[in-house]
């Protein structure tokens, strides 16, 4: 049998797409090696672009000179990146990701490591391809971002490896590169915080007065309805939005559950409630108040149209704005969920604090979320120093004693 150890190339003839490859074959008359080429129709031009022409070129290379009976591809050079991470690695993935975690994901290997390893054979790359082309995404992107690549990556060769693809592990000493983009872990101040509900509109102060109060997402503050209020202390958080769809479930198992509102908060949407419910389409000053109601179904913040606002639409018609007045350097929602954490700090324990951003662990909350602050630290250590000098005074005290004392709690302080 002939073998091919290339990925061929693709032309149009009229109206179908052709691929071609070369084969070396045995000739049965003078019994030499010569090569031959193979033409493969592969469709019509209308249904094909010329890249997936090329995929569908290099799926029938490999049925013809690399598949047994039982259906399994044999391990050889026609193997390409592109080829496995879109037949073996990705049908193999999309059921442990949710379907708009998975959009991103493989959107992100196509650009950044598809892109540049499509055409590779599986076996071609090695360490040193793979760790220049982290530091080279290093230079253009942040730091999660390369992290995540090199997860992938190691995470691409792991199963290659686990499906016989491959005999060596190319990534088992891939490094995360050192020249990291520093993370934006901006913290705003009280004072900002006030600022920025000062000169915010009536909606939009009780939208963020919440927001920074309970720390909730954009995904689940914009899905919140009238039913999720009990007209008390209590929010119950019982679906999100995402890509403007809504789902009944939360980015983390314990995203979806009770929050406790402040008695001015529970007070401030009581009264929201009732505007909503009086608010008339005369009002000038009111567009959209023929779409509020506060019916269970409706939602608390809704957009013109009665439905759920869109988080990049506030981020850039509101906050975009209040930032720019305020002449604060960022303005989302992640700022706002990292300062809330942030200043925290002395109101609870890291417990508390995770309990009320509702991460799954402690060391999300801590590492990622709160940040030190200046005016603290130097707070604690001024009272290092003060409990250190307070050890020198005791000591003092006590070798300054009268030689003939014989009770010291006579001659101590009164405060000891």
């Amino acid at each position: 049998m002939g073998k091919s150890q290339q990925a061929g190339w693709v032309s149009i003839r009229g109206r179908y797409w052709y691929g071609y490859y070369r084969e070396t074959v045995l000739d049965p008359e003078t019994n030499e090696e010569r090569v031959k080429k193979i033409p493969i129709r592969l469709g019509l031009k209308t249904q094909l672009n010329k890249l997936k022409a090329r995929l569908v070129l290099r799926e029938e290379i490999t049925k013809r000179n690399g598949q047994i009976p039982e259906g399994r591809v044999l391990k050889d050079g026609s193997v390409t990146f592109e080829w496995f991470v879109r037949n073996r690695y990705f049908p193999l993935r999309k059921g442990d990701w949710r379907p708009e975690t998975a959009v991103t994901k493989m959107d992100q290997i196509e650009i950044d490591l598809i892109g540049k390893f499509g055409e590779y054979p599986l076996d071609a790359l090695d360490k040193f391809v793979l760790q220049t082309h982290l530091n080279a995404l290093a230079e253009r992107y942040c730091q999660d971002r390369v992290k995540q690549d090199r997860s992938y990556l190691k995470s691409i060769f792991d199963e290659a490896i686990e499906q016989e693809y491959l005999t060596k592990d190319p990534t088992r000493k891939l490094k995360t590169p050192k020249n990291l983009r520093p993370k934006d872990k901006q913290v705003l101040s009280w004072e900002q915080l006030w600022s920025i509900l000062e000169i915010a509109s009536r909606r939009d102060r009780l939208l963020l007065a919440l927001d920074m109060t309970e720390a909730l997402r954009p995904s689940e503050l914009f899905a919140l309805r009238w039913r999720s209020f009990d007209d008390q202390n209590t929010l119950t958080l019982t679906e999100t939005v995402y890509r403007r769809t809504l789902r009944p479930f939360g980015k983390t198992p314990g995203s979806l559950t009770k929050v406790h509102l402040p008695d001015g908060l529970a007070n401030e949407l009581l009264l929201w409630k009732v505007e909503c419910k009086k608010a008339s389409c005369k009002a000038s000053s009111c567009q959209e108040a023929k779409h509020r109601k506060s019916s269970p179904d409706a939602f608390i913040f809704p957009n013109a149209d009665g439905g759920f606002m869109d988080a990049d639409n506030y981020r850039f018609r509101v906050l975009k704005p209040l930032a720019e007045a305020l002449g604060v350097p960022k303005l989302n929602f992640q700022v706002m969920r990292r300062t809330m954490a942030t200043q925290a700090q002395k109101m609870g324990s890291v417990k508390d604090i995770q309990a009320h951003l509702r991460h799954s662990r402690p060391d999300t909350t801590a590492n990622e979320y709160m940040q030190s602050l200046p005016a603290s630290v130097q707070e604690m250590v001024g009272s290092v120093y003060l409990m250190l000098m307070k050890g020198g005074e005791e000591k003092q005290s006590i070798t300054d004693l009268p030689q003939n004392a014989t009770n010291f709690s006579e001659t101590l302080p009164v405060s000891y």
